[in-house]
């Protein structure tokens, strides 16, 4: 996601600073480090056995794919609730919580959770080759689901029973592709800050990032902070005296070679991701010790004189999200993340998603967040070209840039882009969330769009606090109501 998603679902164990920007990552990573949970009290795993390659009719290859179940509100005649997971390990936390949980006991739904296959503990392969990586798709992910949904209506007689799909993130625009491509089997979707159109240089992510900043109580002090601490920064690598002043200031793990370009560039990306993450999961109503960390304290941080130079206080605020995530210092080292990233076993920190999501990202999806808008704060120093290269440094050297642009055109044909339109789908966006370039924002033939001022990514999918802004209750009533209308509809 400092790239990407909110997996609500997902749980994720520590992985080191390096791994951890990557993609739909970087907040997703923060937040998942500071929200481990006991899962003694939740629904225990189940496993499903599911087809290896749903589109090779020869390949007859199985394995087991992890799933949970509640079914404290079923009475029999409800609606079949269906949460999709993504790119981490699906957490049984959200079988007992979560706004679709309120939904599920309003209107008596049976609820499953599928984990995505290659994440968390349904591995279809005995490891992350790139030969048994071609089996990681979102079309592969999509079979998943419906070989899931038919398994299950025969096994407990659900034929008749209408099912929902819901997602957030990446997931949510699974929820979307799957009733695009299995309208049969899906009779509604809540796809919630999904983003739906695949692009190489998601450079509007800084953009969004910005102007989220620009909201706050400081406003255009707090990202003209950030610019002066990166023009600083900047001085600094250049002067002759760096670095170890710099290196001690914001507890590197190693030092600071200037003459290494990748180093600079993922130290750079690395500390814009801080405030990525902040803003993509602003007062998202998450039960943890570093909700408190927002967009305010972040910019109170870059404002405040009484720490220091603006370069002091920006090394603040990457002081305090270590802390909040237990790390001792900042992994910025290049060769570090490639020698994590090329590990092919599940036992490996890169399994917990890193390199099954930037595979992900360099065949399908790209949505790399580049330095390259000119009106953004953080520096040039991490352009698209080094999002790029990390393919091919990271699986070889036929992942070039051929194949991503070949890919990303691939996927915006199959599945759209923004021209998809669907019937009985809603598509919740928070306009603090940088995904919502990518994702459906207004009202278009077929689609519903719930623009939600003020929120961030997948806000509509947390539980319910009395400190929700009236734009957030609203956009779940408004969710609320086409749930009730399509379940009140005859059977399915």
């Amino acid at each position: 996601m400092c790239r990407i998603t909110c997996i609500v679902l997902t749980i994720l164990l520590a992985v080191n600073h390096a791994v951890a920007w990557k993609h739909f990552w970087r907040g997703k990573w923060i937040q998942r480090k500071i929200e481990q949970a006991d899962n003694s009290h939740f629904p225990p795993d189940q496993w499903f056995e599911q087809k290896l390659d749903h589109f090779d009719v020869v390949n007859s290859i199985t394995w087991k794919q992890r799933y949970h179940t509640n079914d404290t509100f079923f009475g029999g005649d409800g609606p079949v609730f269906l949460m999709i997971g993504g790119e981490g390990e699906a957490s049984p936390k959200w079988m007992v919580q979560g706004m679709w949980i309120e939904w599920a006991k309003k209107f008596n739904a049976l609820c499953f959770q599928l984990e995505h296959r290659y994440y968390g503990k349904s591995h279809p392969t005995k490891n992350m080759s790139i030969k048994n990586l071609k089996h990681l798709s979102s079309e592969q992910a999509l079979a998943d689901l419906a070989y899931f949904i038919e398994a299950k209506k025969k096994e407990m007689k659900l034929q008749h029973n209408k099912w929902i799909v819901f997602g957030g993130s990446y997931p949510g625009s699974l929820a979307a592709w799957f009733r695009l491509k299995y309208p049969h089997l899906a009779y509604g979707a809540v796809a919630s800050s999904a983003p739906l159109f695949a692009k190489i240089n998601f450079k509007e992510y800084l953009g969004v990032v910005t102007k989220a900043l620009q909201t706050t109580q400081q406003s255009s002090q707090c990202t003209g902070a950030i610019e002066q601490a990166t023009t600083a920064l900047e001085d600094e690598i250049q002067s002759t005296r760096c670095c170890q002043t710099m290196e001690k200031l914001f507890s590197l793990c190693d030092p600071l070679d200037v003459t290494n370009k990748l180093d600079v560039a993922n130290l750079f990306e690395t500390l814009a991701g801080n405030f990525e993450g902040v803003v993509q999961y602003n007062k998202d109503n998450r039960d943890s010790k570093g909700a408190n960390i927002t967009m305010d304290v972040l910019c109170d941080t870059m404002t405040d004189p009484k720490i220091g130079s603006p370069l002091a206080r920006y090394a603040a605020v990457n002081n305090m999200l270590l802390k909040a995530t237990g790390e001792k210092c900042l992994d910025f080292k290049y060769s570090k993340m490639l020698r994590d990233m090329r590990s092919t076993d599940w036992n490996s920190s890169a399994s917990e998603g890193g390199r099954q999501w930037t595979y992900q990202t360099c065949t399908e999806f790209g949505y790399y967040q580049s330095s390259d808008l000119a009106d953004q704060p953080f520096g040039k120093r991490f352009p698209i070209e080094f999002s790029i290269r990390q393919c091919s440094d990271i699986f070889g050297p036929k992942f070039s840039y051929n194949l991503l642009k070949n890919a990303i055109a691939r996927t915006n044909f199959i599945y759209g882009g923004l021209g998809l339109k669907l019937d009985r789908t809603v598509f919740p966006n928070g306009s603090v969330d940088p995904w919502s370039a990518l994702g459906i924002t207004s009202n278009t033939t077929g689609n519903v769009a719930i623009f939600i001022q003020g929120t961030a990514h997948c806000a509509d999918m947390y539980p319910p606090s009395p400190k929700d802004s009236h734009e957030l209750t609203a956009a779940r009533n408004v969710i609320e109501s086409h749930l009730s209308s399509w379940v009140s509809n005859e059977k399915a």
